[in-house]
C-alpha cells in the first residue's frame, strides 16, 4: 500500500486540489507551499534528518507558482522564512 502512494506522489506533474484553497487564485496556495517547503527543510536538517520529505512541497510550489517568481527566490532564499 505504501509503495502505490510513492509511487503516485512521485508521478505527479502538477499540484493535487488543496481543500484550503479552493478558489481559482492560487496565490495563496503557492506562497503556503513555498513556505512550507523552506520550514520542512529548516527543522529537518536541524535535527540531522534527511530533507527528501520536502520535495513534495517544492514540486508542488514550483508546479504553482509563475516561473518568474520561482526564479527570484531560488536566487534570495534569505526572503525565504
Amino acid at each position: 500500500m505504501a509503495d502505490v502512494i510513492e509511487d503516485k506522489i512521485k508521478s505527479y506533474r502538477t499540484a493535487p486540489f488543496d481543500a484550503r484553497f479552493p478558489n481559482t487564485n492560487q496565490t495563496r496556495n503557492c506562497f503556503q507551499n513555498y513556505l512550507d517547503f523552506h520550514r520542512c527543510n529548516k527543522a529537518l536538517s536541524a535535527k540531522g534528518q534527511e530533507t527528501s520529505p520536502c520535495d513534495w512541497y517544492q514540486r508542488v510550489y514550483k508546479s504553482l507558482c509563475p516561473i518568474s517568481w520561482v526564479r527570484f527566490c531560488s536566487c534570495s532564499p534569505a526572503l525565504a522564512v
